[in-house]
């Protein structure tokens, strides 16, 4: 889950990061009372939950009211990327000499943290990556050991001050307490008062944890869509995606790969469904229910590895939910695994054709829905 740049200056100050002076504002009376209570000039930022606001013109720079209440009034009217504008920072501006870049992420060919440091900032992190690779430090991180004292050592040297530690120190800190797949500064800006300032602050929750974080329950709830929120009901691990091929499977590894064969063989993915380990005809049923009645999907591709999960209660539940719920649209079967015989029995039964490989099964529901 990605959080709002506001949620996220508030977790930095919580730390002990400094971030410029700002207010939150949803219309543009609200905007003038910070701005007068900061004083001018004043930057005024889009909270919006994706990248490119900047471009997008979601980021105004005022100088005295009449250009606040004009610019303010013209970001709240933005949408960006299919995403209504209903809030607006307002922030002192900073001046700045320079502008750097620092992050914890996921490593997941590690599975570790991993410090990204960049002396440019304020800029794509992966641009300059292109451009010029030795301008981006990489530190790996011990999850069990944390940051160490040869990282800040490092990382001072880089940065050429002792302030980035501190910083670093606190911003793992997040990482830990809030579960969190990146913690972003960018840009990491060098004030005129020479403080390190986090002008912009990034902060993606794992999904898979939200659960310990009970402070952004009702957001979690709030900001699901009628499938996303059944899902959750039931207890799927579902996530939604903008394809059209419905995917169904068991255990987390196996639904990547079957979404990523889905896309090698041309076709779009539109969501990702876990079933996870010994799903009954009841669980399976309530995922291919799910799907079917998916407007967008026009096609579900079930790819099952039978472990744990018994092909014959996968083949239950597949017939149960086609047999009640009278559809056109395509789907494509492979299920291998205990129980495998009386499974393909029982569909073959109602007719329903079945793939000997995922590869097979990809191609076909790619192929059926063009």
């Amino acid at each position: 889950m990605k959080l709002f740049e506001y949620e996220a200056k508030e977790i930095f100050k919580k730390f002990g990061i400094k971030v410029p002076e700002y207010g939150l504002a949803s219309n543009v009376e609200e905007a003038k009372n910070i701005a007068k209570s900061l004083g001018y000039p004043v930057v005024i930022k889009a909270q919006v939950l994706v990248g490119g606001r900047g471009k997008a013109g979601g980021i105004q720079f005022a100088k005295d009211e009449q250009e606040l209440i004009e610019k303010t009034r013209y970001v709240l009217n933005l949408e960006i990327k299919g995403n209504k504008v209903e809030n607006v920072i307002i922030s002192k501006l900073v001046e700045i000499k320079k502008e750097m870049y620092i992050a914890i992420i996921v490593d997941r060919s590690n599975k570790a943290p991993l410090i990204l440091a960049s002396k440019e900032g304020g800029i794509d992190i992966e641009e300059i990556a292109k451009a010029d690779p030795s301008k981006i430090l990489r530190l790996k991180i011990d999850p069990f050991l944390g940051v160490r004292e040869y990282h800040l050592r490092r990382l001072e040297k880089f940065f050429e001050t002792k302030e980035i530690s501190s910083i670093v120190l606190s911003m793992f800190e997040i990482f830990k307490k809030y579960d969190c797949e990146l913690v972003e500064i960018n840009p990491l800006a060098l004030s005129d008062k020479n403080e390190l300032v986090a002008v912009d602050a990034k902060i993606i929750i794992d999904d898979s944890a939200l659960f310990r974080q009970k402070e952004f329950k009702s957001r979690t709830e709030k900001e699901l869509n009628e499938f996303e929120q059944k899902a959750l009901e039931i207890g799927f691990n579902y996530v939604e995606s903008d394809g059209d091929i419905g995917i169904i499977s068991n255990g987390a590894g196996l639904t990547m790969a079957t979404m990523d064969i889905v896309q090698i063989y041309g076709g779009k993915p539109a969501n990702f469904l876990d079933i996870g380990g010994g799903a009954s005809a009841d669980v399976v049923y309530n995922a291919l229910m799910l799907q079917l009645k998916h407007p967008r999907t026009k096609g579900i591709l079930i790819n099952i590895m039978g472990g744990i999960t018994r092909c014959d209660e996968v083949a239950k539940g597949i017939i149960r939910a086609l047999k009640e719920y009278k559809t056109d649209k395509k789907i494509s079967i492979r299920i291998m695994g205990t129980n495998e015989e009386e499974g393909r029995a029982l569909l073959a039964k109602e007719g329903i054709k079945l793939h000997d490989s995922m590869e097979s099964a990809a191609k076909e529901i790619v192929e059926l829905t063009r």
